[in-house]
């Protein structure tokens, strides 16, 4: 399935709440407009579910599947066999809820 992000156009296109995010959203936001390792060094250093998740996308999408499976270990769960703009989407919703 195809995932658009134009729905999200409004979180990627606002910069002026970036400061206020959590590291987890902060990382989604860096990541979603193109800025991997800023989004990596958001997570790198944190310790916790949220972070290890985010940290484990970040690595399959890095192509490191080592390490992503690492992490995606860490968190409880197996990679994903969704596409990476899906998997980025589902994350953007979790955290946004919380």
């Amino acid at each position: 399935m195809k995932v658009d992000k134009s729905e999200f156009k409004s979180f990627l296109e606002d910069d002026s709440k970036v400061a206020s995010y959590s590291p987890v959203l902060k990382a989604l936001w860096y990541d979603g407009n193109g800025f991997w390792e800023k989004a990596h060094n958001e997570v790198d250093s944190l310790a916790g579910v949220d972070a290890a998740r985010i940290h484990a996308y970040l690595h399959r999408k890095e192509g490191d599947e080592w390490n992503a499976e690492y992490w995606y270990k860490i968190v409880g769960t197996q990679k994903p066999q969704r596409s990476l703009d899906e998997e980025w989407s589902d994350l953007l919703r979790h955290y946004m809820a919380k």
